[in-house]
């Protein structure tokens, strides 16, 4: 696939964008992802939300509803032909991890490259027929809204926060009031909207309708401290009891002074070299973890097929369903991949490795010094994806 123009407005830079939208305020970018016009029809989604490992939802909208009855209904998948007879006028139908079904549809990402692929989530499709919508509800993490086929009214509202008050006994996180409109257009395909964390959203398709929701996650400081204690049992020297200074106390008492001391100790530790390279690895290997469990392909290339692919001007790619990443620290170059530390790789693959990360499309000639058996391992691994010539 040929370089991806970036997802922002004529004369907008990655710079200006960062500095006055990223999680400020919403961005409509007319045309900003024209690759996706024709690129799937809704047949293409709803016969991809009926596979067995696909990871779907079907939600319902009741026109009307007794009381105290929710409104609305949420079938996950696996779902079934059986599940969609009967289905009210509004309704919709959401996939997540497209891009492990569609490489193709994955090399997306690149038109969000001033985005670090370490903070990207995944691709989701919204499916509804005339009316459908999921509601108004707010997301806590940043999405471009990329519309695909057919077109969807989008309206924003309020920033909401932990306060903001959901309909009770909803199987969804909604709520009635948005505020003061802020935006209210209708997006055709190849438009893009982007919405910051938290700000209040509803969508409802003007007709039969895809959205593709790009959104990007970042940890929450749960996740780190999870991984800190897992890599830290690997320190030995952090089993060693701490020495304390000791006053004269009660006897049941455990004092302040106590506590403090510790915390000291703690910190001091974590803002030590040491402390810096197990926080290092924890958020890496947290940042690297796939969302989802991969695909088992059906079919796999031998060796020989891979590199006559390679040679006939097939290109390798990062699969954007998985998450390969590196950093540098003290000179040396290190990478992770799906929540693990690649080691044992010499240099040339460290570096071949360091630019599939960056986006690069690589040929034979970037290849040429790799082990075929080495390059087997990375395709099976799903840490690349393999782009045959047209």
């Amino acid at each position: 696939m040929s370089a991806i123009p970036l997802c922002l407005p004529d004369n907008m830079t990655p710079e200006q964008f960062l500095n006055d939208y990223w999680q400020k305020k919403p961005l409509l970018i007319k045309q900003g992802l024209p690759q996706l016009i024709g690129m799937f029809e809704p047949e293409d989604m709803l016969g991809l939300a009926l596979e067995e490992e696909a990871s779907a939802r079907l939600l319902t909208q009741a026109a009307t509803k007794p009381v105290d009855e929710p409104q609305w209904q949420l079938k996950k998948s696996p779902l079934s032909e059986t599940d969609f007879d009967n289905l009210p006028a509004q309704w919709t139908v959401l996939v997540q991890n497209l891009e492990q079904w569609s490489p193709e549809l994955g090399q997306l990402w690149q038109a969000f490259d001033y985005i670090p692929q370490w903070q990207r989530d995944d691709i989701m499709v919204s499916y509804a027929p005339k009316g459908g919508s999921v509601g108004k509800h707010y997301d806590d993490y940043d999405v471009f809204l990329a519309q695909g086929y057919g077109s969807r009214r989008w309206q924003l509202g309020k920033y909401c926060d932990k306060n903001t008050e959901f309909v009770a006994d909803e199987p969804i996180r909604l709520f009635d009031d948005m505020g003061d409109i802020i935006f209210d257009e209708i997006l055709e395909a190849g438009d893009v909207l982007y919405v910051p964390p938290k700000l209040s959203h509803f969508g409802v398709a003007q007709d039969d309708c895809l959205t593709f929701s790009f959104g990007c996650r970042r940890p929450n400081l749960m996740q780190i401290i999870d991984s800190l204690a897992d890599i830290a049992t690997n320190d030995s020297d952090l089993f060693i009891p701490l020495l304390l200074p000791q006053a004269l106390q009660a006897s049941g008492a455990l004092q302040s002074e106590s506590i403090s001391a510790i915390k000291e100790q703690l910190l001091h530790m974590l803002q030590s070299e040491r402390g810096d390279d197990i926080i290092r690895q924890a958020v890496s290997e947290v940042v690297s973890k796939r969302q989802y469990d991969a695909l088992v392909p059906e079919e796999t290339l031998t060796t020989d097929e891979l590199m006559q692919a390679i040679t006939e001007g097939a290109t390798l790619q990062a699969d954007y369903s998985n998450r390969l990443l590196y950093h540098k620290h003290a000179g040396e170059l290190i990478l992770y991949a799906n929540g693990q530390r690649l080691d044992g790789l010499d240099t040339i693959a460290k570096q071949t490795l360091q630019r599939l990360a960056d986006g690069e499309a690589l040929q034979a000639d970037d290849v040429a010094d790799i082990d075929p058996d080495d390059l087997m391992e990375w395709l099976e691994n799903g840490w690349v994806w393999l782009d045959y010539a047209e």
